[in-house]
């Protein structure tokens, strides 16, 4: 049994920045991601619940967080526009791209941000998100879809680069496989 009380320090040192980031992306903002992650920490401290490992403590706040950041997103006093210059990037084209997966329906972005930038595997989407695998394997294909489609017009039309369309849809649809 995982003492959470005993790591409360860890847990969020650990988790803290991967959390904001996936609700960052779910919520579009800031103010609400950091309401998401710091009401999920909330309750972890507050609750008395016993998790078998810090693995599971991690999917335990991804999912209270998403619950509440959906919750917000239902308020339409909520919904204001940031700019995603907010979270650090490595390269220019991953904002690019940041800002045309924010664009997606919220259950396709929550997946794409869940198995590309946090690395989760399909069942562990699948137990955070309360779906079955076979959901969120069609989830991330159909998201797959629209950003191909997307960066090609947005490339297309729009584009400051070549090289950005390329990398961006090699490392995106390099399989279109799920694990």
């Amino acid at each position: 049994m995982y003492n959470v009380q005993e790591d409360y320090e860890d847990v969020v040192k650990s988790y803290y920045k991967s959390i904001y980031r996936v609700m960052y992306g779910f919520c579009g903002n800031s103010f609400d991601a950091e309401d998401a992650v710091q009401f999920a920490y909330l309750k972890l401290l507050q609750g008395k619940k016993h998790f078998a490992s810090k693995e599971h403590v991690k999917n335990w706040l991804y999912k209270v967080a998403m619950n509440y950041a959906k919750n917000l997103k239902k308020n339409l006093w909520n919904q204001r526009e940031e700019l995603v210059q907010d979270i650090p990037f490595k390269y220019d084209r991953d904002i690019e791209l940041y800002e045309v997966i924010l664009e997606l329906k919220d259950n396709y972005r929550e997946v794409i941000l869940l198995y590309y930038y946090e690395e989760y595997s399909v069942r562990e989407i699948s137990q955070i998100l309360n779906v079955k695998e076979s959901t969120i394997q069609t989830r991330l294909q159909r998201a797959r879809e629209q950003l191909r489609k997307r960066l090609e017009d947005w490339n297309n039309g729009e584009s400051k680069s070549r090289q950005f369309k390329q990398e961006t849809n090699e490392s995106l649809f390099e399989s279109n496989t799920c694990s």
